[in-house]
C-alpha cells in the first residue's frame, strides 16, 4: 500500500465539493498540487501543505492526478490542457458525466496509455468536513488499488463496482433515487403539517424509525427551518434525472417515477426556484397544497455532527 508521500497527486478544480476533498488530503499529509481556474481560491489550501500552480500543465509529471469540476466539456478542457504539456500516469475523474462522456475520456486517455478511474462521489462538502464522502470506481482493478488510499482518505471508503463505465451508472442511480427521495420525503412533510403536526416532530418519528436515513437526518434541518443553502442545485439535480431517464431508455427500464419527479422539478425550475438547495421541493408542494410554510427555528441535528 502506497505511503501518503509516495504518489505525487494533482487536482483540478477547488469548487464547494473540489476544495473539501483536496483539503482532506492536503491535511493528511499528502504530496498534492492544485489548479483552479480562480487560483485565488486555493490559495488557503497551502497552509495545508498544498502547493498551488498556476498552469494545468504543472500537473502533467504527477502520478495521479484528480479532476473534479461542473461539466464533461470543462472536464475534456482541462485534461486536455494537462495532456498538451505531458503524461500523468492515472487520471481519477470524480465529477458527474454521462455514460458516453466518460468512454470517451477512457478512449482518449488509453491511446496515451494513461490509466483512468470513474469515481463519482455521494455527499457535498458538508458531508466530506463531516468525513463521510463516499466513492464508487470504476475502471482498471490495479489502478483502483493503487488510487484507494488515497480515496479512502477522503472519506468513508469506496466501492469497485467492475470496469469501464459501471461506476458512472451507480452514481445516475443514486441521483435519481436523491430526487425521487426528497419529493416523496417533501410529500409526506407536508400532509403530516397541514393534518396539525409540526415539522420538526413528524421528522423526529421518521427519523427514529425503520425509514429513517442518513439523508432524512441530513435533510431535516432544512425542511424544518427552511434554510435552503446550497449542497446541489436544483438544475443539477435535473441534469442528473435526464441522464436517469437517458439511461432508462437505453437499457430497457420504464421509470415512471422518475419521469414524474423530472416534471415536478421543472415546474419548480419554470417557478424561479433555481438559486436554492433542490430541497425548496418543499415549498412547491406546500404551495400545490395551499399551506403557507414558516421556519420552525428549532435545533434539529443534521446526523452528521458525532
Amino acid at each position: 500500500m502506497p505511503t501518503r508521500t509516495e504518489q505525487k497527486l494533482g487536482w483540478i478544480g477547488a469548487g464547494r465539493m473540489g476544495y473539501a476533498m483536496a483539503e482532506r488530503l492536503a491535511k493528511g499529509g499528502c504530496d498534492i498540487a492544485v489548479w483552479n481556474r480562480t487560483k485565488e481560491k486555493a490559495r488557503p489550501l497551502e497552509k495545508h501543505g498544498a502547493k498551488v500552480v498556476d498552469h494545468l500543465g504543472d500537473l502533467a509529471a504527477r502520478d495521479i492526478v484528480f479532476v473534479m469540476v461542473s461539466t464533461y466539456d470543462d472536464v475534456k478542457d482541462v485534461i486536455g490542457r494537462v495532456l498538451a504539456k505531458g503524461k500523468p500516469k492515472m487520471i481519477v475523474e470524480c465529477s458527474s458525466i454521462s455514460l458516453e462522456g466518460s468512454a470517451e475520456l477512457r478512449e482518449i486517455l488509453s491511446k496515451e496509455k494513461i490509466q483512468y478511474l470513474a469515481a463519482p462521489v455521494s455527499g457535498n462538502a458538508k458531508v466530506i468536513k463531516a468525513g463521510k464522502l463516499t466513492f464508487v470506481v470504476s475502471g482498471p482493478r490495479a489502478a483502483y488499488e493503487k488510487a484507494k488510499p488515497y480515496l479512502d482518505m477522503m472519506g468513508t471508503g469506496s466501492s469497485y463496482v467492475g470496469e469501464g463505465e459501471l461506476s458512472r451508472i451507480a452514481k445516475i442511480c443514486h441521483n435519481v433515487m436523491l430526487g425521487v427521495v426528497i419529493q416523496n420525503l417533501c410529500e409526506i412533510t407536508v400532509l403530516a403539517e397541514k393534518a396539525g403536526m409540526p415539522r420538526h416532530a413528524f421528522l423526529d418519528f421518521l427519523n427514529k424509525s425503520v425509514m429513517g436515513s442518513m439523508f432524512t437526518r441530513y435533510k431535516t434541518p432544512a425542511l424544518v427551518n427552511l434554510d435552503f443553502h446550497v449542497t446541489f442545485t436544483p438544475k443539477l439535480l435535473r441534469k442528473d434525472l435526464d441522464l436517469g431517464l437517458e439511461a432508462g431508455r437505453r437499457f430497457e427500464v420504464p421509470m415512471p417515477l422518475t419521469s414524474l419527479t423530472r416534471d415536478l422539478l421543472q415546474q419548480m425550475i419554470g417557478n424561479g426556484m433555481t438559486e436554492e438547495d433542490f430541497s425548496t421541493l418543499l415549498v412547491m408542494q406546500a404551495r400545490a397544497s395551499g399551506l403557507d410554510l414558516e421556519p420552525e427555528n428549532k435545533e434539529v441535528g443534521d446526523g452528521l455532527s458525532s
